[in-house]
Protein backbone atom coordinates (compact mmCIF):
# COMPACT_ATOMS: atom_id res chain seq x y z
CA UNK A 1 0.00 0.00 0.00
CA UNK A 2 1.00 3.13 -0.72
CA UNK A 3 2.09 5.79 1.54
CA UNK A 4 -0.06 9.32 1.55
CA UNK A 5 1.33 12.07 -0.89
CA UNK A 6 2.07 15.15 0.50
CA UNK A 7 1.54 18.40 -1.39
CA UNK A 8 2.99 21.71 -0.58
CA UNK A 9 0.88 25.10 -1.97
CA UNK A 10 2.74 28.00 -1.49
CA UNK A 11 0.61 30.83 -1.38
CA UNK A 12 -2.61 32.60 0.70
CA UNK A 13 -5.40 33.62 -2.07
CA UNK A 14 -8.22 32.39 -3.73
CA UNK A 15 -7.04 30.91 -6.33
CA UNK A 16 -4.34 28.92 -3.83
CA UNK A 17 -7.98 27.75 -1.97
CA UNK A 18 -9.53 26.67 -5.59
CA UNK A 19 -6.45 24.30 -5.51
CA UNK A 20 -6.37 23.11 -2.03
CA UNK A 21 -10.15 22.33 -2.27
CA UNK A 22 -9.41 20.46 -6.04
CA UNK A 23 -6.66 18.50 -4.49
CA UNK A 24 -8.44 17.24 -1.55
CA UNK A 25 -10.71 15.73 -3.43
CA UNK A 26 -8.42 14.01 -5.51
CA UNK A 27 -8.92 9.93 -5.07
CA UNK A 28 -5.61 9.62 -3.89
CA UNK A 29 -6.24 11.93 -0.69
CA UNK A 30 -3.07 13.58 -0.57
CA UNK A 31 -1.64 15.85 2.33
CA UNK A 32 -1.98 18.96 1.91
CA UNK A 33 0.51 21.92 3.73
CA UNK A 34 0.01 25.91 2.42
CA UNK A 35 2.47 28.28 3.34
CA UNK A 36 0.88 30.46 4.98
CA UNK A 37 -2.33 29.58 3.53
CA UNK A 38 -5.97 31.72 4.54
CA UNK A 39 -8.75 30.67 6.99
CA UNK A 40 -10.21 28.37 3.82
CA UNK A 41 -7.22 26.52 3.34
CA UNK A 42 -6.82 25.91 7.23
CA UNK A 43 -10.00 23.47 6.85
CA UNK A 44 -8.58 21.35 4.04
CA UNK A 45 -4.81 21.25 5.68
CA UNK A 46 -2.39 22.47 7.19
CA UNK A 47 -1.11 26.47 7.08
CA UNK A 48 2.17 26.99 7.67
CA UNK A 49 3.30 30.58 9.11
CA UNK A 50 5.71 30.83 6.15
CA UNK A 51 5.32 33.71 3.84
CA UNK A 52 4.84 33.03 0.32
CA UNK A 53 7.82 35.13 -0.92
CA UNK A 54 10.08 33.88 1.95
CA UNK A 55 12.15 31.90 -0.22
CA UNK A 56 14.94 30.78 2.48
CA UNK A 57 12.05 29.09 4.63
CA UNK A 58 10.33 27.80 2.26
CA UNK A 59 13.18 25.94 0.72
CA UNK A 60 14.05 24.63 4.03
CA UNK A 61 10.51 23.65 5.03
CA UNK A 62 10.61 21.59 1.72
CA UNK A 63 14.43 20.10 2.39
CA UNK A 64 13.59 18.35 5.53
CA UNK A 65 9.94 17.21 5.04
CA UNK A 66 10.38 15.95 1.29
CA UNK A 67 6.98 17.02 -0.23
CA UNK A 68 6.32 14.52 -3.17
CA UNK A 69 4.90 18.02 -5.13
CA UNK A 70 5.32 21.23 -4.41
CA UNK A 71 2.55 23.75 -6.16
CA UNK A 72 3.89 27.37 -6.34
CA UNK A 73 0.62 29.54 -7.14
CA UNK A 74 1.57 33.41 -6.99
CA UNK A 75 4.04 34.78 -9.58
CA UNK A 76 6.68 36.28 -6.96
CA UNK A 77 8.02 33.54 -5.43
CA UNK A 78 7.74 31.61 -9.69
CA UNK A 79 10.13 34.57 -10.60
CA UNK A 80 12.00 34.90 -7.84
CA UNK A 81 13.60 31.34 -8.54
CA UNK A 82 11.78 29.26 -5.90
CA UNK A 83 11.36 26.31 -8.35
CA UNK A 84 14.82 26.33 -8.81
CA UNK A 85 15.71 26.34 -5.74
CA UNK A 86 13.73 23.34 -4.78
CA UNK A 87 14.65 21.38 -8.34
CA UNK A 88 17.92 21.76 -6.96
CA UNK A 89 16.90 18.81 -4.05
CA UNK A 90 15.72 16.85 -6.49
CA UNK A 91 11.52 17.72 -5.47
CA UNK A 92 8.85 17.60 -8.15
CA UNK A 93 8.21 21.56 -8.83
CA UNK A 94 4.49 22.66 -10.61
CA UNK A 95 5.72 25.54 -11.38
CA UNK A 96 8.02 27.22 -14.02
CA UNK A 97 11.52 28.10 -12.95
CA UNK A 98 13.03 31.87 -12.73
CA UNK A 99 13.81 32.20 -16.89
CA UNK A 100 10.66 31.29 -17.74
CA UNK A 101 8.92 33.07 -15.16
CA UNK A 102 10.40 36.45 -16.99
CA UNK A 103 7.77 35.93 -19.01
CA UNK A 104 5.54 37.25 -16.47
CA UNK A 105 8.22 39.58 -14.71
CA UNK A 106 9.56 41.27 -17.58
CA UNK A 107 7.05 42.60 -20.41
CA UNK A 108 9.82 43.83 -22.12
CA UNK A 109 11.43 39.64 -22.09
CA UNK A 110 7.60 38.76 -23.20
CA UNK A 111 7.33 41.21 -26.17
CA UNK A 112 10.86 39.81 -26.75
CA UNK A 113 10.08 36.18 -27.20
CA UNK A 114 6.21 36.88 -29.03
CA UNK A 115 8.18 39.10 -31.75
CA UNK A 116 11.04 35.92 -31.97
CA UNK A 117 8.19 33.09 -32.21
CA UNK A 118 5.90 35.42 -34.59
CA UNK A 119 3.28 35.85 -31.70
CA UNK A 120 0.45 38.25 -32.52
CA UNK A 121 0.86 40.63 -30.26
CA UNK A 122 0.71 44.85 -29.99
CA UNK A 123 3.34 47.26 -31.82
CA UNK A 124 5.64 48.46 -28.63
CA UNK A 125 8.64 49.92 -27.64
CA UNK A 126 10.82 49.88 -24.31
CA UNK A 127 11.55 53.24 -22.24
CA UNK A 128 14.14 53.28 -19.34
CA UNK A 129 14.89 56.93 -19.50
CA UNK A 130 12.04 59.85 -19.55
CA UNK A 131 12.76 61.75 -22.35
CA UNK A 132 13.22 58.77 -25.18
CA UNK A 133 10.02 58.03 -23.57
CA UNK A 134 8.23 61.09 -23.20
CA UNK A 135 9.23 62.18 -27.32
CA UNK A 136 7.95 58.21 -28.49
CA UNK A 137 4.51 59.09 -26.71
CA UNK A 138 4.26 62.38 -28.62
CA UNK A 139 5.12 60.06 -31.73
CA UNK A 140 2.37 57.98 -31.42
CA UNK A 141 -1.52 58.22 -31.93
CA UNK A 142 -3.55 58.11 -28.61
CA UNK A 143 -4.88 55.44 -27.06
CA UNK A 144 -1.95 54.27 -25.69
CA UNK A 145 -0.88 51.60 -23.15
CA UNK A 146 2.03 52.41 -20.41
CA UNK A 147 2.84 49.18 -18.37
CA UNK A 148 5.19 49.20 -15.61
CA UNK A 149 7.73 46.29 -17.07
CA UNK A 150 8.09 44.44 -13.57
CA UNK A 151 5.79 42.87 -11.19
CA UNK A 152 3.03 45.30 -9.78
CA UNK A 153 0.49 42.78 -8.19
CA UNK A 154 -1.43 43.05 -11.63
CA UNK A 155 -1.94 47.16 -10.90
CA UNK A 156 0.78 48.38 -13.13
CA UNK A 157 -1.21 48.86 -16.13
CA UNK A 158 -2.49 52.55 -17.11
CA UNK A 159 -4.75 52.89 -20.14
CA UNK A 160 -4.47 56.14 -21.68
CA UNK A 161 -7.09 58.02 -24.01
CA UNK A 162 -5.25 60.74 -24.66
CA UNK A 163 -1.46 62.23 -24.94
CA UNK A 164 -0.85 64.28 -21.56
CA UNK A 165 -2.28 60.95 -19.73
CA UNK A 166 0.32 59.20 -21.37
CA UNK A 167 3.39 61.68 -20.31
CA UNK A 168 1.81 61.20 -16.42
CA UNK A 169 1.82 57.93 -16.44
CA UNK A 170 5.84 57.32 -18.01
CA UNK A 171 6.47 60.59 -15.96
CA UNK A 172 4.94 58.96 -12.52
CA UNK A 173 6.30 55.38 -13.27
CA UNK A 174 10.08 56.76 -14.49
CA UNK A 175 10.74 59.80 -12.59
CA UNK A 176 8.66 59.44 -9.74
CA UNK A 177 9.04 56.00 -9.00
CA UNK A 178 5.34 55.22 -8.44
CA UNK A 179 5.79 51.11 -9.28
CA UNK A 180 9.23 51.02 -7.83
CA UNK A 181 11.85 49.16 -9.15
CA UNK A 182 8.94 47.44 -11.50
CA UNK A 183 8.43 50.33 -13.07
CA UNK A 184 12.11 51.83 -13.64
CA UNK A 185 11.18 50.43 -17.25
CA UNK A 186 7.97 50.75 -18.95
CA UNK A 187 6.78 49.62 -21.88
CA UNK A 188 4.31 51.38 -24.27
CA UNK A 189 1.73 49.66 -26.16
CA UNK A 190 -0.95 50.61 -28.86
CA UNK A 191 -4.54 50.21 -27.66
CA UNK A 192 -6.17 46.74 -28.96
CA UNK A 193 -9.59 47.15 -29.39
CA UNK A 194 -12.01 43.77 -29.07
CA UNK A 195 -13.00 41.57 -26.50
CA UNK A 196 -10.73 40.28 -23.47
CA UNK A 197 -10.19 36.55 -22.63
CA UNK A 198 -8.04 34.00 -20.95
CA UNK A 199 -6.61 31.04 -22.06
CA UNK A 200 -4.77 29.01 -19.64
CA UNK A 201 -1.94 26.16 -20.54
CA UNK A 202 -0.66 23.17 -18.89
CA UNK A 203 2.99 23.05 -20.35
CA UNK A 204 5.55 20.18 -19.80
CA UNK A 205 8.52 21.52 -21.19
CA UNK A 206 7.81 20.70 -24.86
CA UNK A 207 4.13 19.44 -24.84
CA UNK A 208 0.70 21.68 -23.84
CA UNK A 209 -2.74 21.22 -23.22
CA UNK A 210 -5.09 23.79 -23.06
CA UNK A 211 -7.45 24.39 -20.61
CA UNK A 212 -10.95 25.75 -21.16
CA UNK A 213 -12.06 29.38 -22.15
CA UNK A 214 -12.40 32.19 -19.32
CA UNK A 215 -13.15 35.80 -18.74
CA UNK A 216 -11.81 37.88 -16.20
CA UNK A 217 -13.26 41.11 -15.13
CA UNK A 218 -10.32 43.44 -14.39
CA UNK A 219 -12.28 47.00 -13.40
CA UNK A 220 -13.29 47.59 -10.19
CA UNK A 221 -16.29 49.27 -11.45
CA UNK A 222 -19.61 47.69 -13.09
CA UNK A 223 -19.44 48.08 -16.54
CA UNK A 224 -15.78 47.68 -16.65
CA UNK A 225 -15.13 51.03 -15.36
CA UNK A 226 -12.45 52.55 -12.52
CA UNK A 227 -9.52 51.20 -11.35
CA UNK A 228 -7.71 48.34 -12.49
CA UNK A 229 -8.17 44.96 -9.58
CA UNK A 230 -6.24 41.90 -9.05
CA UNK A 231 -9.40 40.63 -10.66
CA UNK A 232 -13.60 41.54 -9.55
CA UNK A 233 -14.55 37.72 -11.18
CA UNK A 234 -13.91 35.65 -13.59
CA UNK A 235 -16.87 33.11 -15.69
CA UNK A 236 -15.92 29.99 -17.76
CA UNK A 237 -16.07 29.42 -20.91
CA UNK A 238 -16.12 32.31 -22.71
CA UNK A 239 -18.17 32.56 -25.63
CA UNK A 240 -15.65 34.84 -27.45
CA UNK A 241 -13.39 31.69 -27.61
CA UNK A 242 -15.09 30.03 -30.78
CA UNK A 243 -14.47 26.83 -32.01
CA UNK A 244 -12.52 27.61 -34.73
CA UNK A 245 -9.81 30.15 -32.54
CA UNK A 246 -8.50 27.19 -30.53
CA UNK A 247 -5.95 25.85 -33.29
CA UNK A 248 -4.73 29.42 -33.86
CA UNK A 249 -4.32 29.59 -30.13
CA UNK A 250 -2.95 26.78 -29.56
CA UNK A 251 -0.11 26.71 -32.87
CA UNK A 252 0.38 30.39 -33.01
CA UNK A 253 0.43 31.50 -29.37
CA UNK A 254 0.94 28.83 -26.94
CA UNK A 255 3.17 26.29 -29.09
CA UNK A 256 5.19 29.25 -30.52
CA UNK A 257 5.86 30.24 -27.41
CA UNK A 258 7.22 27.34 -25.61
CA UNK A 259 9.17 26.64 -28.62
CA UNK A 260 10.58 29.71 -28.91
CA UNK A 261 11.57 29.37 -25.04
CA UNK A 262 13.08 25.77 -25.54
CA UNK A 263 15.30 27.03 -28.57
CA UNK A 264 16.49 29.60 -25.75
CA UNK A 265 17.34 26.38 -23.60
CA UNK A 266 14.26 27.42 -21.20
CA UNK A 267 12.13 24.49 -20.27
CA UNK A 268 8.97 26.22 -19.09
CA UNK A 269 6.48 23.61 -16.65
CA UNK A 270 3.25 24.65 -15.36
CA UNK A 271 0.75 26.81 -16.58
CA UNK A 272 1.36 29.36 -19.39
CA UNK A 273 -1.25 31.90 -19.13
CA UNK A 274 -2.60 33.92 -22.32
CA UNK A 275 -4.25 37.15 -21.85
CA UNK A 276 -5.71 37.30 -25.27
CA UNK A 277 -7.53 40.55 -26.75
CA UNK A 278 -9.86 38.71 -29.62
CA UNK A 279 -11.10 41.21 -32.73
CA UNK A 280 -12.69 40.27 -35.77
CA UNK A 281 -11.93 36.52 -34.82
CA UNK A 282 -8.62 36.95 -34.34
CA UNK A 283 -6.31 36.53 -30.86
CA UNK A 284 -3.87 39.08 -30.24
CA UNK A 285 -1.80 38.80 -26.97
CA UNK A 286 -2.09 41.38 -24.23
CA UNK A 287 0.10 39.76 -21.69
CA UNK A 288 1.40 36.23 -20.61
CA UNK A 289 1.53 34.91 -16.48
CA UNK A 290 3.34 32.03 -15.76
CA UNK A 291 0.93 30.99 -13.19
CA UNK A 292 -2.95 30.10 -12.75
CA UNK A 293 -5.12 33.31 -13.12
CA UNK A 294 -7.04 34.40 -9.93
CA UNK A 295 -10.11 34.94 -9.93
CA UNK A 296 -9.88 32.35 -13.22
CA UNK A 297 -8.55 29.29 -11.47
CA UNK A 298 -11.40 29.36 -9.41
CA UNK A 299 -14.30 29.72 -12.22
CA UNK A 300 -11.76 26.70 -14.22
CA UNK A 301 -11.36 23.96 -11.01
CA UNK A 302 -14.75 23.65 -10.58
CA UNK A 303 -15.66 22.83 -13.75
CA UNK A 304 -12.73 20.52 -13.86
CA UNK A 305 -13.87 16.59 -14.08
CA UNK A 306 -11.91 14.32 -11.94
CA UNK A 307 -8.65 14.50 -10.48
CA UNK A 308 -5.59 17.30 -10.56
CA UNK A 309 -3.03 15.39 -9.02
CA UNK A 310 -2.45 13.78 -12.30
CA UNK A 311 -2.28 16.55 -14.67
CA UNK A 312 0.03 18.40 -12.26
CA UNK A 313 2.71 15.50 -11.69
CA UNK A 314 2.60 14.77 -15.40
CA UNK A 315 3.31 18.38 -16.32
CA UNK A 316 6.49 18.84 -13.66
CA UNK A 317 7.68 14.96 -14.50
CA UNK A 318 7.55 15.93 -18.08
CA UNK A 319 4.88 13.41 -19.27
CA UNK A 320 1.59 15.35 -19.87
CA UNK A 321 -1.22 14.23 -22.07
CA UNK A 322 -4.58 15.57 -23.15
CA UNK A 323 -6.38 12.85 -21.63
CA UNK A 324 -5.32 13.75 -17.95
CA UNK A 325 -7.29 17.01 -18.47
CA UNK A 326 -11.42 16.92 -18.50
CA UNK A 327 -14.40 19.09 -17.81
CA UNK A 328 -18.05 19.30 -16.73
CA UNK A 329 -19.66 20.97 -19.63
CA UNK A 330 -21.98 22.91 -17.14
CA UNK A 331 -20.78 26.72 -17.00
CA UNK A 332 -19.42 28.46 -13.87
CA UNK A 333 -18.60 32.26 -12.89
CA UNK A 334 -16.83 33.48 -9.75
CA UNK A 335 -17.64 36.64 -7.73
CA UNK A 336 -15.39 38.11 -5.88
CA UNK A 337 -16.22 40.19 -2.29
CA UNK A 338 -13.89 42.99 -1.62
CA UNK A 339 -12.84 44.99 1.79
CA UNK A 340 -14.36 48.67 1.16
CA UNK A 341 -12.27 50.61 -0.16
CA UNK A 342 -10.29 47.61 -2.63
CA UNK A 343 -8.08 48.48 -4.61
CA UNK A 344 -7.18 51.27 -2.06
CA UNK A 345 -6.61 51.16 1.58
CA UNK A 346 -9.57 49.09 3.20
CA UNK A 347 -9.87 47.80 6.78
CA UNK A 348 -8.79 44.74 8.28
CA UNK A 349 -10.56 42.18 10.87
CA UNK A 350 -14.12 42.43 10.47
CA UNK A 351 -15.75 39.55 10.74
CA UNK A 352 -17.77 37.25 8.49
CA UNK A 353 -21.00 35.76 8.67
CA UNK A 354 -23.04 33.61 6.34
CA UNK A 355 -20.24 31.30 5.05
CA UNK A 356 -21.38 28.10 6.04
CA UNK A 357 -24.60 29.08 4.30
CA UNK A 358 -23.59 30.27 1.30
CA UNK A 359 -21.57 26.71 1.01
CA UNK A 360 -24.85 24.64 1.02
CA UNK A 361 -25.75 26.16 -2.09
CA UNK A 362 -25.61 23.64 -5.07
CA UNK A 363 -22.90 23.33 -6.98
CA UNK A 364 -21.32 26.28 -5.03
CA UNK A 365 -17.78 26.58 -3.30
CA UNK A 366 -16.90 29.54 -1.58
CA UNK A 367 -12.89 30.13 -1.56
CA UNK A 368 -11.61 32.11 0.64
CA UNK A 369 -8.86 35.03 -0.38
CA UNK A 370 -8.17 37.78 2.08
CA UNK A 371 -9.37 35.66 5.19
CA UNK A 372 -7.81 34.99 8.62
CA UNK A 373 -9.21 33.61 12.27
CA UNK A 374 -9.61 36.00 15.27
CA UNK A 375 -10.18 33.29 17.78
CA UNK A 376 -13.04 31.56 16.63
CA UNK A 377 -14.33 34.20 14.16
CA UNK A 378 -13.20 34.03 10.28
CA UNK A 379 -12.25 37.81 9.73
CA UNK A 380 -11.18 39.88 6.47
CA UNK A 381 -7.57 40.06 6.09
CA UNK A 382 -7.53 41.03 2.71
CA UNK A 383 -8.93 43.08 -0.35
CA UNK A 384 -9.75 40.65 -2.24
CA UNK A 385 -11.64 38.59 0.89
CA UNK A 386 -13.74 35.61 -0.83
CA UNK A 387 -14.13 34.19 -4.55
CA UNK A 388 -18.16 32.92 -4.58
CA UNK A 389 -17.78 30.49 -7.40
CA UNK A 390 -21.11 28.09 -8.69
CA UNK A 391 -21.87 25.99 -11.66
CA UNK A 392 -25.34 25.67 -13.58
CA UNK A 393 -26.76 24.23 -16.59
CA UNK A 394 -26.57 27.57 -18.05
CA UNK A 395 -24.05 30.99 -17.19
CA UNK A 396 -27.50 32.59 -16.00
CA UNK A 397 -28.63 30.10 -13.73
CA UNK A 398 -24.40 30.01 -12.21
CA UNK A 399 -24.37 33.66 -11.86
CA UNK A 400 -28.04 33.29 -10.13
CA UNK A 401 -26.91 30.59 -7.90
CA UNK A 402 -23.53 32.94 -6.94
CA UNK A 403 -25.27 36.35 -6.13
CA UNK A 404 -27.53 34.28 -3.95
CA UNK A 405 -24.54 32.69 -2.10
CA UNK A 406 -23.23 36.49 -1.72
CA UNK A 407 -25.91 37.70 -0.42
CA UNK A 408 -26.00 35.55 2.41
CA UNK A 409 -22.67 36.34 3.44
CA UNK A 410 -22.01 39.04 5.31
CA UNK A 411 -19.07 41.65 6.65
CA UNK A 412 -18.66 45.57 7.07
CA UNK A 413 -18.73 46.85 4.36
CA UNK A 414 -18.66 43.92 1.48
CA UNK A 415 -18.32 45.02 -2.12
CA UNK A 416 -19.38 42.95 -5.18
CA UNK A 417 -19.37 43.55 -8.82
CA UNK A 418 -22.99 42.87 -10.00
CA UNK A 419 -22.44 42.26 -13.44
CA UNK A 420 -20.19 39.67 -13.66
CA UNK A 421 -20.27 37.66 -17.26
CA UNK A 422 -22.43 40.78 -18.59
CA UNK A 423 -20.64 40.17 -22.01
CA UNK A 424 -21.86 36.37 -22.49
CA UNK A 425 -25.11 37.30 -21.25
CA UNK A 426 -25.88 40.38 -23.07
CA UNK A 427 -26.88 43.05 -20.35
Amino acid sequence: MTSTKRILIVGSGGREHALCWKLAHDSSRPELFIAPGNAGTAQLGMNLAIGAEDLDALEAWAVEHRPELTVIGPEAPLCGGLADRLQAHGLLVFGPGQAAARLEGSKHFAKEVMIAAGVPTAASATFSALEPALTYVRSQPPPLVVKADGLAAGKGVVICQSTPEAEAAVFDMLDQGTFGEAGRQVVIEEFLVGEEASILALVDGSRSVLLDSSQDHKRVGEGDTGLNTGGMGAYSPAPVVTADLWPIIQKDIIDATVSELRRRGIDFRGVLYAGLMIHDGKPKVLEFNCRFGDPECQAILIRWEGDLLPALEACAQGDLRPDLVRWKPQPSVCVVMTAPGYPGEYPKGAVIRGLEEAGQLPDTEVFHAGTGYDGDDIVTSGGRVLGITARGETLKQALTTAYTAVDLVQFDGAYVRRDIGWRAIGT
